[in-house]
């Protein structure tokens, strides 16, 4: 047996043979073109519209995060700058294929270079460009292979469009020598409770047909196992089946301390599923969704419709909205500063919507006509949260317009730091796991090369949770978790001994988190946080934690 080390994504653990997937399609030839310019404008154009309708039929199968980032793919495919460079191209005698493949090219080396979110984006657009160049051959379009028997998919990476639609009944699991915890490849496997592994070192070398235990709890990839290793893995999985069929039940600690699990939503089309899966309320609704298909703000109308649905799946739920953050990989032409060099650090979130007021002002007047005609228990946050004065304008501003319940996000590590002052402000702080750890450890949340920092195990991120659950607790005022630590089972018990009252996630994360919460006592999450917190590395304030809660 040898270990391949990589990052794991969720809880899961799986085994069974390897199936590759095929390396991208070669690169168009530099012939010059045949025939007119005309016809293979006419190519292209029929192409690029196929490709954007099969990504966004691809989104509306898959739903939640998965048709957000279809749909952006979808946008890139019919980027009028990205044509007109197209055009130039074939005018200038280029064949089709190789005007495609040049034009993304040269656009996707440019999002490299501004590295961040946009440099993450790269990989989406070369399988943009893929697809394009597949459909002017005639050709399928590179995926996940086909096969007869359950598998363990191993690639470069995975395309959004991919991950979306993978067949669970023979997707075992999924390795990339590509990717971080947080890129369009976790955050996805992890929607749809796949066993998966990202930026694997040495996943080059995993052939077809070979056996292999991939363990998400320990990121790694076991070949060639044991039979006993594979007796413990099926053990494994028997156990988070039973865990998965048990009763629902509310989320608490073994000595009955409540902890609400919530559900990290992108669309009201979610609720239903969320609810079946145990959620419940809502920790964290995206409102990105009704803005990032149009050149203009939605109306107050059309607003408040979309919340009223989500609202009304959620009667008597506490239900927390986050204000549009719109912003580095989420830019709005009618919000966003354009060619901002580093968009993660510039005008984004309440600094956005600070620069354009009557955008929030309508947001939050649809937000409370939605609340007024429903029953569910509306709270509203504002992301990239700053500190107290921040705090001040939007709390502020949300009761001016009827908001009952009004509090901040915390993903910038100032506004930690100035907690006690945001608590005599806000209802309520909930913090993004996510960002909060970018910004602590000065690691791009989107780029893989970095991503052994984006952990957000890192002591000095826990114990920035510890100051505002401290905080919070003084204040007597929740404090939630809504960030993807939230889906770590093992994290969740210790986030909840730093003093994080509710846990919101994604869906598929509800069991494992519930299960495990129910194994502690209060007393003893907070053993687990304080020995993680003593630790110096990520790595050690897992292994502290653990070691905590054996004896």
């Amino acid at each position: 047996m040898s270990e391949l080390l990589g990052t794991g994504v969720g809880r899961g653990v799986a085994h069974g043979p390897v199936l590759r997937m095929a390396d991208p399609l070669g690169e168009p030839s530099t012939a010059a073109l045949e025939g007119s310019a005309d016809d293979a404008k006419q190519a292209v154009h029929v192409a690029l519209s196929h490709v954007a309708e099969d990504l966004n039929k691809r989104g509306q199968l898959a739903g939640g995060d998965a048709q957000a980032v279809l749909e952006a793919q979808a946008l890139m495919a019919q980027d009028p700058t990205l044509l007109d460079d197209v055009h130039a191209r074939i005018d200038g005698g280029t064949n089709a294929e190789r005007a495609v493949y040049e034009a993304f090219g040269q656009f996707r080396d440019l999002l490299v270079g501004m590295g961040g979110y946009m440099g993450e984006r790269a990989a989406d657009l070369d399988d943009v460009a893929q697809r394009i160049v597949a459909k002017l051959r005639g050709v399928p379009a590179p995926g996940v292979p086909e096969s007869d028997t359950p598998f363990v998919l191993v690639a470069r990476d995975l395309a959004p469009a991919d991950t979306a639609l993978l067949d669970l009944d023979k997707v075992l699991a999924l390795v990339t020598r590509d990717g971080g915890p947080t890129s369009h490849t976790a955050i996805l496997a992890r929607a749809k409770g796949i066993t998966a592994i990202v930026g694997v070192a040495g996943a080059d070398t995993l052939t077809d047909g070979q056996h292999v235990v991939v363990d998400a709890v320990a990121g790694t990839v076991t070949t060639d196992p044991s039979d006993a290793l594979v007796a413990e893995v099926e053990r494994r999985i028997a156990d988070r089946l039973a865990a998965a069929a048990a009763p629902i039940t509310a989320g608490a600690l073994a000595d009955g301390h409540t902890v609400p699990l919530l559900a990290n939503l992108g669309s009201p089309a979610d609720a239903a599923g969320a609810v079946a899966l145990g959620a419940e309320g809502v920790g964290l609704f995206r409102t990105e969704f009704l803005f990032l298909d149009s050149p203009t703000a939605p109306t107050v109308e059309q607003q408040t419709e979309s919340y009223r649905q989500l609202l009304e799946a959620f009667p008597g739920k506490k239900v927390v909205v986050r204000a549009l953050d719109a912003g580095a990989d989420k830019p709005l032409p009618f919000l966003t500063d354009k060619d901002e060099e580093n968009p993660a650090l510039g005008r984004r979130g309440l600094r956005a919507l600070r620069n354009h007021p009557e955008v929030l002002r309508d947001q939050l007047t649809a937000l409370a006509q939605a609340d007024a005609a429903t029953e569910a228990d509306l709270w509203v946050m504002a992301p990239m949260v700053a500190d107290a004065e921040e705090t001040a304008y939007f709390v502020d501003l949300a009761r001016e317009l009827g908001i009952r319940t009004a509090g901040v996000m915390a993903e910038v590590p100032s506004l930690a730091l100035m907690a006690e002052q945001v608590f005599g402000t806000a209802d309520f702080v909930s913090i993004g796991t996510n960002d909060l750890t970018q910004y602590t450890m000065a690691a791009d949340r989107m780029l893989g090369t970095v991503a052994s920092y984006q952990d957000p195990w890192h002591p000095a991120v826990l114990r920035l949770v510890a100051q505002l659950g401290t905080a919070g607790q003084a204040a007597g005022k929740a404090v939630g978790i809504c960030g993807e630590a939230a889906a770590d089972p093992l994290l969740a018990v210790v986030l909840v001994g730093l003093g994080a009252t509710t846990l919101s996630m994604t869906p598929a994360a509800l069991a494992d988190v519930r299960a495990e919460l129910g194994r502690h006592t209060l007393e003893q999450a907070r053993e687990m946080a304080t020995a993680a917190l003593a630790a110096s590395t990520a790595a050690a304030a897992k292994s502290a934690a653990a070691a905590a809660h054996a004896a």
